[in-house]
Parts: C-alpha cells; sequence; structure tokens
C-alpha cells in the first residue's frame, strides 16, 4: 500500500492516477476541510482524514503502507500558505510517524535551487524538510524538480488568466530572461512511479527538468501563441512586482500569480538537460508540444469571477 499526501493537488492527482493504473493500491492523506476534496475523478482510492499536526491521525494512516510519496505543501496558497508548518513541521511529523511506522520507502518532491541559506522562504523550507529526510533512517528519494506544467496547473494556467485579463500590457519580472526548464507533469510522475521499482534509486537526490531552457519571455511568447493573444511585455523591478503581489494576495487570494511563484522565477532554475534520460531512460517533452489544453479556454472569466466574489 502506497501513502500519497498533497494528493488532492496538481502533481498528487496526476501521481495518484497513474500509480493506480499501473496496479498499486493507494491511500490518499486528506486535511480535514469542510469543502469535498478534489480526488482524482474515476480512480479508486482509500481516504485517510487528518491534518500533518496531527500525530494519531497520522500513525493511523500509516498502518499498511510500505512507501510514501510526500507532496503536500503551502507554496500554492501563495502569502496565505503557512510553510513552517506545512512544509518543515509537517513533513517532520511525517517522515516521523513513516519511521515509526517502518516505511520502507520515502519520496518527497523538492525544488531545484533547495538552500537552507536561501533568501527565499520555499527553497528555505524544502531544504529544511529534505534534511529531515535524509537524517530519518528511511530509505528515501529525493527529487528536486524544476517548475512543472500542465492541465490544471497554477503555472501555465495562471499565466494564461493573467495574460487574457489584463489587456494590452503584461508586467514580467525583471528583464525576461531568467532560464526555466519546464517540465511536464507526466514525464514527472512516470519518473517517480519508475523509480518504486529501482534499487538503484533508493537514497538518492535527483534533479529534474525538461529538455529545454526557456526565458520567462520566451514562455510568456509560447503561451501567448497557444492561446491566440498578444500583448506587450513590460519589464518590471522583482521587488516592486513582489511588493505588489503580497499587496493584492492579502485582499485577493485567488490571484493566478503568487509571491511564491515569483521567488521561484527570481533566478535560473536549470539542471543538466540530460539528468532525466540519464537517470530514468525517458526523454521528457517540448513545452510547446503539451500546452493544447490551454486552447478553446476563455481564461478571462477565473479572474473575472475571482475579482467579483472578493469586491
Amino acid at each position: 500500500m502506497i501513502l500519497v499526501t498533497g494528493g488532492t493537488g496538481f502533481i498528487g492527482k496526476n501521481l495518484v492516477r497513474t500509480l493506480v493504473e499501473s496496479g498499486y493500491s493507494v491511500r490518499v492523506l486528506i486535511r480535514p476541510s469542510q469543502k469535498s476534496p478534489d480526488m482524482p475523478f474515476g480512480v479508486p482510492v482509500e481516504a485517510a482524514v487528518t491534518s500533518l499536526s496531527d500525530a494519531r491521525g497520522l500513525r493511523a494512516a500509516m498502518v499498511g503502507i510500505e512507501t510514501v510519496y510526500h507532496l503536500a505543501g503551502a507554496e500554492r496558497l501563495g502569502a496565505y500558505g503557512n510553510l513552517m508548518t506545512v512544509d518543515i513541521m509537517g513533513t517532520r511529523a511525517v517522515v516521523q510517524a513513516a519511521a515509526d511506522a517502518n516505511v520502507d520507502r520515502f519520496f518527497y518532491i523538492s525544488h531545484l535551487g533547495v538552500d537552507r541559506a536561501s533568501a527565499f522562504p520555499v527553497l528555505k523550507a524544502k531544504a529544511i524538510a529534505e534534511d529531515d529526510i535524509r537524517k530519518s533512517g528511511i530509505d528515501f528519494t529525493i527529487i528536486r524538480s524544476s517548475i512543472v506544467y500542465g492541465e490544471e496547473d497554477s503555472f501555465t494556467t495562471g499565466l494564461a488568466t493573467l495574460l487574457s485579463s489584463i489587456p494590452f500590457i503584461i508586467p514580467i519580472p525583471g528583464d525576461g530572461k531568467t532560464l526555466l526548464q519546464p517540465l511536464w507533469v507526466e514525464d514527472l510522475v512516470t519518473a517517480m512511479v519508475w523509480a518504486l521499482d529501482n534499487k538503484a534509486t533508493r537514497n538518492e537526490i535527483y534533479e529534474l527538468g525538461g529538455p529545454e531552457f526557456l526565458s520567462l519571455t520566451q514562455i510568456f511568447n509560447l503561451t501567448m501563441v497557444t492561446i491566440g493573444i498578444k500583448r506587450i511585455l513590460l519589464p518590471i523591478s522583482p521587488p516592486i512586482l513582489r511588493g505588489l503581489t503580497v499587496t493584492l494576495e492579502s485582499v485577493r487570494p485567488d490571484l493566478p500569480v503568487s509571491v511564491f511563484w515569483l521567488d521561484y522565477m527570481a533566478a535560473n532554475r536549470t539542471c543538466a538537460l540530460d539528468n532525466l534520460p540519464r537517470s530514468f531512460n525517458l526523454a521528457p517533452a517540448r513545452m510547446s508540444h503539451q500546452l493544447d489544453y490551454l486552447k478553446g479556454v476563455n481564461w478571462s472569466r477565473p479572474l473575472l469571477k475571482t475579482l467579483l466574489q472578493r469586491s
């Protein structure tokens, strides 16, 4: 039995679906909420309802579990996310519960550029979480991923919403030359599932990205071509744009761009282009070949709806 935390998120739902299709039994950890969980549609899974701070609930969720995929994180909540509670203390609690239950394997999704001394909160929190996992005594596989895209993500759909909702001129962080290495979600989860039966991946850290380096300007332009619109890109100082985003998030938390999203794009986030083929014998997809899910959608409607609801 496999336990997945963060199984209702973008990467988590794709991972759960792939695991089940591959024949594995999956239990999804769901935090208590008045809202119905956004579970993968039509995928048979068990559910364990508990928060990351509930030690007893975590111990119960670990019964019969051999492998944990830990994807839960707070960054998608932007300024409303508590990295200390979720990414640091939450990971520590999950790891401790897994160790107490003699779990055989622990997978963790981290980020390129993690560093305990980082000025960016997400990268610092992920680095601390990695340390706790490595010290747990459980065989681990840590994947430091580049930015991940796919249907229902927050990256490309956020860009499409932003580009469609703001007329004429779109602010872009810095000079637009920051390099990213977008990784298609299906390639990431395929590597994560393949690693499960590969003993060579135990106690290893992998840095994975897509097959190309793309600047922010290129990604913005590629998104505009895909959704069929044209905007002028206006370079804005990252600190100014970050301050503006923090202010807007405080009153409108459902904005398509978060402060952590901007932090990730503040510096180049790349690794060797051959890491995924060399480590997992998998040729990653080019971004321009996997964006059809953006076509034929009125991307300005979600932002308009959000603004009307919050006003």
